[in-house]
């Protein structure tokens, strides 16, 4: 394991790296991100639906308990997700190896690809195969999504920074660990947790608002509304509660 000042280094040469890719890696690693986050949140409701509502902490774990799986793909064998590029980028961006044009753009190009990813899990694997169109799954899906749009713009936003925190984290432990077992294990327990939580990630709202909205429930308007105050927390999340923290601890001017 390396240990926290070793992991800063490495967060920003990945960070750096992550600026260097072409656009059409950058949309389809986008894409792919966007899908995989959105396939753990399936198998969320896939295993969590069914378990009686008399236990909602139980379907709460169970389904947390399978959510990471994304986060693992994304890491292990190849994917972008914005939501963990706000903490490698800016770890890059505060050691002035990427300038801020090259940080925003970068987070410009991920979302809408993140975006597009999820919104094709919720149609055709959700909707269109039919995995969110029946039944608990289906009940499920349209009460989480509510429950998401319900929160006023500054709920969802602090809601974002827990969220990203443990997103942040969950990076900075699997960069920190030298074996494949180990990074697994460093990115599954605060992922995880979030979930578990409730926290709000902007790319997993990104499948699971319009998923309900295929199942004609809440509209587009809604995702937007809530798309925008869990993305600006989730950057607060990553850059400032972990890149930022970690930089200024370990960083020695």
């Amino acid at each position: 394991m390396l240990n926290p000042n070793e992991i800063l280094q490495h967060s920003i040469r990945v960070g750096s790296q992550k600026i260097e890719k072409t656009l059409l890696a950058k949309l389809i690693l986008g894409f792919i991100g966007g899908a995989m986050i959105s396939l753990g949140y399936l198998a969320y409701f896939r295993v969590s639906a069914s378990i009686s509502v008399e236990f909602p902490s139980l379907a709460s774990l169970v389904g947390a308990s399978v959510f990471p799986v994304g986060l693992i793909v994304i890491l292990l064998a190849g994917g972008e997700l914005v939501t963990g590029n706000m903490m490698a980028v800016s770890c890059a961006f505060f050691a002035k190896k990427v300038t801020l044009k090259e940080l925003i753009s970068n987070w410009g190009v991920i979302t809408l690809a993140n975006i597009v990813g999820a919104i094709f899990v919720a149609y055709f694997f959700g909707h269109f195969v039919g995995l969110t169109h029946t039944g608990v799954f289906q009940e499920q899906v349209i009460s989480v999504a509510q429950h998401k749009v319900e929160s006023s713009f500054f709920q969802a936003f602090v809601s974002g920074i827990g969220c990203n925190w443990f997103v942040g984290l969950a990076l900075w432990l699997g960069y920190g660990a030298k074996d494949t077992a180990g990074k697994i294990l460093g990115i599954w327990f605060p992922v995880m947790v979030f979930v578990a939580i409730g926290f709000q990630h902007s790319v997993a709202n990104a499948f699971v608002i319009p998923a309900a909205i295929f199942e004609s429930s809440g509209t587009w308007l809604d995702f937007i509304q809530n798309f925008i105050p869990v993305y600006l927390g989730n950057i607060v999340g990553g850059s400032a509660f972990v890149s930022g923290f970690y930089y200024l601890s370990y960083t020695h001017h």
